[in-house]
């Protein structure tokens, strides 16, 4: 939000709640008249939300430090032609990794020529420019006095983001919070010319690191590799999970795949350990070396910095990602009738809210589960400290069902998600039964 709509949404919503104040002290309801004081909450959090916003959605935290100067990141997506080396990352090649561009960060003399078709989206210097304009969605260059690319950071909303595609296939406005299974960060950080600081990290040699990182494909990352080092499964496949979603967890409890803590551990541990900011971030449970070998070696879960640029955001953050409503399933893309026959199957033959408790659709408390309870392997579950899985919140999911459902994609519709749980608890559905109950969970 730039701050002049800050301004007018804190002057409208006050003007709202003096006439609201004052209806209630004309109707005296039975816990007594309001004045303008009762509502110094709702203006904090207004502050604090848009604080929270500006920090997920352009928050390095310090981490170009490692993604530019350690990594060398911004040199490959420049390329040799603008300063740096190699072929370079053009327009189409970031797009089709998954990066995504706002729209509203354009001039419109570009956004003239982009349907014009005069923007050679071919030419990495192009890229460049988009990252000096800020409209990459999750990344930010930093440029030298000359204009040349010197650095590269992150932020939540590279993974956390998407765009509405209002504009173009990946060039649309932002929806933060949901999770971008388009994105490939594996192939992108594949690319940094210099791997060897986290070869060094974990052990191998520069190409396996290459190996590992081009093995995760599309939507998946795994933040458990530097902890333990496991970087593919029993079954040789690779041990990285599904981006989640951000938003619709007001109210949930433990909410990664895994469990490992609230929303605002997981930020102070992916700004930390993850997106290697400068902060403060204290776990102890990662002096485990037999099941943390790299993060009790590298004393993980004991991190400070001498500017600490993380942990003042995380207050703000926390409220931001809490205030990311699921949104609603468009029209057309459900059968309402089938639906509603779905909801009863989910309340009761189904026994789904058993576990997905609405309006939550998790549990309220404690909300994990072991491997055994929901049927499947201990792997992942064993690379968390709990050793069980968090029971997925269910609104908003018709946005994230590209890759997957579960934490690593396994099951690769919900039609297979629901024949899972029918064979499991012997449910007996049929398949009309199962097809209601998919056109429900299409409508949340």
């Amino acid at each position: 939000m730039k701050p002049k709509h800050f301004v007018a949404l804190t002057v409208t919503l006050a003007a709202l709640l003096v006439v609201d104040t004052q209806a209630e002290e004309t109707s005296h309801h039975s816990n007594g008249p309001r004045n303008i004081t009762d509502f110094a909450p709702e203006l904090h959090a207004i502050r604090e939300i848009d604080k929270g916003r500006q920090a997920f959605r352009y928050g390095t935290f310090g981490g170009e430090d490692f993604w530019g100067d350690s990594l060398g990141l911004h040199e490959s997506i420049a390329g040799a032609a603008n300063g740096g080396v190699g072929p370079g990352v053009s327009p189409k090649t970031a797009l089709a990794v998954g990066l995504k561009v706002d729209v509203e960060a354009l001039p419109g003399r570009l956004l003239r020529a982009l349907r014009r078709g005069d923007v050679n989206l071919d030419d990495p210097a192009v890229t460049v420019a988009l990252l000096r304009l800020g409209a990459v969605v999750g990344v930010t260059g930093f440029f030298d006095k000359s204009n040349r690319l010197q650095s590269i950071g992150i932020q939540c909303a590279l993974c956390h983001s998407v765009v509405d595609d209002s504009f173009a296939p990946g060039i649309g406005r932002r929806r933060d919070g949901w999770a971008n299974r388009d994105l490939n960060i594996g192939a992108i950080v594949a690319l940094a010319p210099r791997l060897e600081p986290v070869a060094g990290l974990l052990g191998v040699d520069v190409a396996t690191v290459r190996a590992v990182l081009n093995s995760w494909g599309p939507g998946k990352f795994d933040a458990e590799l530097f902890l333990d080092g496991k970087a593919f499964r029993p079954d040789g496949r690779s041990a990285a999970t599904l981006i989640p979603p951000a938003f619709g967890l007001a109210g949930v409890n433990l909410h990664t795949w895994t469990g490992w803590g609230s929303m605002t551990h997981w930020n102070a541990f992916v700004a930390n350990l993850e997106m290697h900011g400068k902060g403060t971030f204290y776990d102890p449970r990662l002096d485990d070396a037999t099941r943390f070998p790299i993060a009790a070696r590298e004393k993980f879960g004991h991190v400070t910095a001498t500017e600490d640029q993380i942990t003042p955001a995380l207050a703000s953050l926390h409220l931001y990602q809490l205030a990311l409503a699921a949104p609603d399933a468009p029209r057309g893309s459900y059968d309402p009738a089938a639906a509603a026959r779905g909801q009863t199957i989910f309340n009761e033959k189904g026994r789904c809210a058993s576990c997905h408790v609405p309006p939550l659709f998790t549990e309220p408390g404690y909300n994990m589960h072991t491997p055994q309870e929901i049927g499947i392997d201990d792997f992942q579950a064993n690379r968390a400290p709990d050793g069980r899985y968090r029971t997925a919140p269910l609104q908003g999911l018709w946005t994230h069902t590209r890759g997957g459902f579960y934490h690593d994609g396994r099951f690769a519709t919900l039609g297979d998600v629901i024949n899972h749980y029918d064979s499991l608890w012997s449910l007996g559905l049929s398949g009309a039964e199962r097809s209601d109950l998919e056109q429900y969970l299409r409508s949340l």
